[in-house]
């Protein structure tokens, strides 16, 4: 089994999280560039219509210019999936990660906003770092070697939006609808719309809220046929409320809803809504 075992140097793991954060925060992922350009053809209101041209040439000229896209570059997230086989040397694996947020956010002079303690002492930690971990590891053959890295920068302005409740087994899928465009219409303008939404539904209460943010990983709907004509139902029922873009109102408030389910226990059925602006950003390398 030792020979089996690929190492792979934490250096090479900080070299990728930093580059992949410096691109997630300057150039949106394809499918999110193509959302925004539907959206704009299909906004009868001219003030909706006018507000999705600035938007995509804001994106455009982030790209061109290398530059980020929104002053909020936000707080770290990662997700990573490691395969069985592989050990990181040198460094654990959060170290490595850390040490690649320090030079992204701090060497690609982007903009530093986490707090050492959330409460009493906010003081800035001067590199955006601790980030936000979450891993799982795999033992599929393609990944067995391998480390997928997603580096997912969230801004504050969508993620205080974001709501859970924890429902019974009596809940029913309107109860689920009827939750999620609650949290929408209560966040209004807020999030700047047009928005992502993605939903975390069973697990328990940490698992639900993981699940509805990386929901907001996918570019695509639900594999399960069920789900998918939830997250349907959801974007159809969210763009009623007439948002709009930017708040100005509209016929587009909502770019897309991916929702994501785990086993949950017998006595509950929690849900979760994580709700991100126009700005999708998410960034993704193989080791």
């Amino acid at each position: 089994m030792e020979n089996n075992i690929r190492y792979i140097d934490a250096e090479t793991v900080s070299s990728a999280v930093a580059e992949l954060f410096v691109r997630a925060v300057t150039v949106l992922p394809e499918h999110v560039e193509r959302d925004l350009n539907d959206a704009a053809s299909r906004e009868s209101s001219k003030t909706g219509r006018e507000v999705l041209r600035v938007i995509t040439e804001n994106v455009a000229v982030a790209r061109e210019c290398d530059v980020p896209i929104c002053q909020d570059t936000g707080m770290a997230v990662v997700f990573a999936k490691i395969g069985c086989d592989v050990h990181v040397t040198g460094k654990s694996f959060d170290e490595a990660v850390n040490e690649g947020v320090r030079r992204a956010y701090v060497d690609g002079l982007l903009r530093l906003s986490v707090v050492s303690d959330p409460l009493y002492d906010r003081r800035n930690t001067g590199d955006n770092t601790p980030a936000v971990i979450n891993t799982e590891y795999s033992s599929d053959e393609e990944y067995r070697d391998k480390i997928v890295i997603t580096a997912a920068p969230k801004g504050f302005g969508s993620e205080n939006m974001s709501a859970l409740r924890m429902m019974t087994p009596a809940a029913t899928e309107d109860d689920v609808v009827d939750f999620v465009v609650s949290a929408v219409r209560q966040a209004g303008a807020n999030p700047c719309p047009p928005i992502y939404v993605g939903v975390g539904i069973g697990g328990d209460f940490e698992l639900c809220a993981l699940l509805s943010k990386k929901a907001l990983l996918r570019d695509g709907p639900s594999a399960d046929q069920r789900y998918a004509r939830l997250e349907e139902r959801i974007r159809d029922e969210v763009n009623r409320l007439g948002v709009g873009p930017q708040g100005f109102g509209g016929d587009v408030t909502c770019l897309g809803v991916y929702a994501e389910y785990a086993p949950t226990h017998i006595a509950g059925l929690p849900v979760a809504v994580n709700i991100n602006c126009h700005v999708a950003r998410h960034a993704t390398a193989v080791i």
